[in-house]
């Protein structure tokens, strides 16, 4: 699917996520994520951040975790929250009824692309090719509504991870 761009919206009634994917060709898919799937697609979605080769070749965690920042940072500075999804007059190929995604797979594909496959327990889901813009954007679009979701989760990096651990006050006896 050629993304043109991504909302993910907490449905309070269905206690779900609701991932709305718009492409250039004015088609339209929509994904319920529950919490269990986001348990399971955000340490994937870190692996892709982290497989980046500049930031994998390096051989100290720190140094990995300071690029994976920068690289965020980069990524975030090219991305467009502020557009307002654009729904209308949009076709949907796989039913007007969101998918409940069941089953997650990555790799890359052939231009070097995260590739993120979101798919039903049976039957046809979306398959997307995510660069660095969209992995890092998608990871804060994640963040942002399931701090609002109230799942009693934390979606961090680890660089974010390693912060709050250094930040933390020490106690001694």
């Amino acid at each position: 699917m050629n993304l043109e761009q991504i909302r993910i919206d907490f449905i309070p009634e269905q206690d779900r996520l609701l991932m709305r994917l718009a492409s250039g060709d004015r088609s339209e898919v929509l994904l319920w994520l529950t919490r269990r799937c986001v348990r399971l697609i955000w340490p994937l979605l870190i692996k892709m951040t982290e497989s980046v080769p500049q930031i994998a070749q390096q051989p100290l965690p720190e140094a990995r975790q300071a690029l994976l920042g920068m690289q965020r940072e980069q990524a975030l500075s090219k991305a467009n929250f502020s557009r307002p999804y654009d729904a209308a007059n949009r076709e949907r190929p796989l039913g007007a009824d969101p998918i409940i995604v069941a089953r997650v797979n990555t790799g890359r594909n052939d231009q070097g692309k995260h590739v993120l496959a979101l798919l039903p327990q049976q039957g046809q889901g979306v398959t997307l090719g995510l660069d660095d813009t969209l992995l890092h954007g998608l990871c804060k679009l994640l963040q942002d509504v399931v701090a609002k979701a109230e799942w009693d989760m934390v979606l961090a990096l680890p660089a974010q991870t390693q912060a709050a651990v250094h930040e933390a006050p020490r106690v001694l006896n």
